[in-house]
C-alpha cells in the first residue's frame, strides 16, 4: 500500500508547484469564481434580493449567462479538485466511494449550470425539472461524500485537522436539507437559506483546496518539495 502511495505522488513540475498544486489551485478558484458571478449578476439586477430570491434564478437575470458560467465552471473545476484529493490522501474504507460521491457533486454542479430553472412566472419545463432534481441531488450528494471522507480524514496526520469541521459541515448540510421539508412554498427568506447550505459546501471546498495546496509543497516526511 506504501508503495502504491508513493507512485501516486505527483512530482514537481514547476518550481516547488506540483501537479496536486494545480488540482488544489482548481478547488480554490472553483468557489471564488462562483462568489464573484453571484455578486455581479445580482448587482446589475435592481429587483433582485440576496434574501428572497434563489441563487439559481439569476439565470434569466440581463447577465444571466455570467452567473451560468459560474456554475459550469464551479463544477468542472471540483471535478479537477477530486482528482487532486484522490491522488493525496492514502485512503481508508469509503474513502472511494466518498471520492465517487464528490465527483458526482461535481457533475451536479454542471448539470445546474447547463440547464437552467424556470421562471417565476410560466410552465414547467424539462430544463427546470433537470434543473431542481440536479439541485436537491447535489446537496444530499456532497454531504454523504463528506461523511465517507471524514474517517480517512481522522487517520492521516496530514488531514487529521479537518476531520471535525468535515463532520461539523457534512451534519449542518443534512439539517438544513431536513428543515427544507417543512419550508413553504413563499419562503420569504429562502434566498439567504439557499446561500448558507450553498456556502457551507463551497467553504468546504475551499478549505480543503487550501490544505491541498500547502501539502502539495511537500513530499513524504514533511520535508520542502525540490525540482528533480
Amino acid at each position: 500500500n506504501s508503495l502504491m502511495h508513493q507512485s501516486r505522488m505527483a512530482r514537481p513540475i514547476a518550481g516547488q508547484l506540483n501537479f496536486r498544486g494545480l488540482l488544489a489551485l482548481a478547488g480554490i478558484a472553483g468557489p471564488l469564481i462562483l462568489i464573484i458571478t453571484d455578486l455581479t449578476v445580482a448587482l446589475t439586477d435592481p429587483g433582485y434580493s440576496y434574501v428572497r430570491h434563489s441563487i439559481s434564478s439569476l439565470a434569466w437575470a440581463e447577465l444571466g449567462w455570467v452567473q451560468t458560467l459560474g456554475f459550469l465552471a464551479i463544477g468542472l473545476l471540483t471535478e479537477c479538485f477530486v482528482a487532486g484529493l484522490y491522488f493525496s490522501i492514502e485512503g481508508r474504507r469509503g474513502f472511494g466511494a466518498g471520492i465517487a460521491l464528490l465527483a458526482c457533486f461535481g457533475f451536479g454542479l454542471l448539470m445546474i449550470g447547463a440547464f437552467h430553472t424556470d421562471p417565476a412566472v410560466g410552465p414547467q419545463t424539462s430544463d427546470g425539472i433537470i434543473h431542481g432534481l440536479a439541485a436537491k441531488f447535489i446537496f444530499w450528494v456532497f454531504s454523504a461524500a463528506v461523511l465517507l471522507i471524514a474517517p480517512t480524514l481522522r487517520k492521516d496526520p496530514r488531514w487529521k485537522a479537518l476531520f471535525i469541521y468535515s463532520i461539523v459541515t457534512a451534519v449542518l448540510s443534512i439539517g438544513f436539507m431536513v428543515n427544507s421539508f417543512w419550508m413553504p412554498a413563499d419562503f420569504a427568506w429562502f434566498g439567504l437559506f439557499e446561500r448558507i447550505l450553498v456556502g457551507l459546501e463551497i467553504v468546504w471546498v475551499e478549505i480543503m483546496a487550501i490544505w491541498l495546496l500547502r501539502l502539495s509543497f511537500q513530499v513524504e516526511g514533511n520535508e520542502p518539495a525540490t525540482v528533480p
